[in-house]
């Protein structure tokens, strides 16, 4: 994969990303009732990924990082068509837990790409250009979204994302 379409396809993931974290204390409220499940879900998923980082990297240098790309972008694409249906706290647990591998999955992935794709000469200009785009496209996410949560239901901006996550699973498969 090429810089320019890495950087596409990070600017989509980051995008379907930021339409649903920040809003994702909204959902939470609907299953679960305090601020320490909450601190527990993202915890499980921070210490998932945290856990699974060697193994993920050990793989990434075998099985290549276009196909984790895959992966990370199909797995989120189907984990959030799941999020809404959620009732139970028990039930969002499990799915951070998913979502804390499928994170390490796509960290450690943008770092090997990046390291494999940038001109050493040039790096931190590529990488800075690299962070320009993938952020702009994350506030536009952010903003926009609000928008959407006014006027569709908290679990539709989940369906919106897996959309995202969908194409850009398209987006790394096809040559190019």
């Amino acid at each position: 994969m090429n810089y320019r379409r890495f950087i596409v396809y990070q600017g989509v993931i980051g995008m379907a990303s930021s339409m649903i974290f920040p809003f994702y204390v909204l959902l939470l409220k609907n299953v679960g009732n305090s601020y320490s499940q909450f601190g527990w879900a993202y915890g499980l998923f921070a210490l998932t990924a945290a856990l699974s980082y060697s193994i993920i990297g050990k793989y990434a240098d075998h099985a290549g990082d276009k196909m984790l790309l895959i992966i990370y972008s199909w797995g989120m694409a189907l984990i959030l068509l799941i999020f809404p249906l959620a009732y139970e706290i028990w039930h969002v647990y499990v799915l951070q837990i998913v979502m804390g591998l499928l994170g390490a999955v796509q960290k450690n992935s943008e770092k090997t790409v990046l390291a494999r794709t940038v001109q050493k000469e040039t790096a931190g200009k590529e990488i800075g250009q690299y962070h320009i785009w993938t952020s702009v496209g994350a506030a536009i996410a952010v903003i926009a979204t609000g928008y959407l949560v006014d006027f569709l239901t908290i679990g539709s901006i989940f369906y919106i994302a897996s959309l995202l996550f969908a194409w850009s699973g398209f987006y790394v498969m096809k040559k190019g």
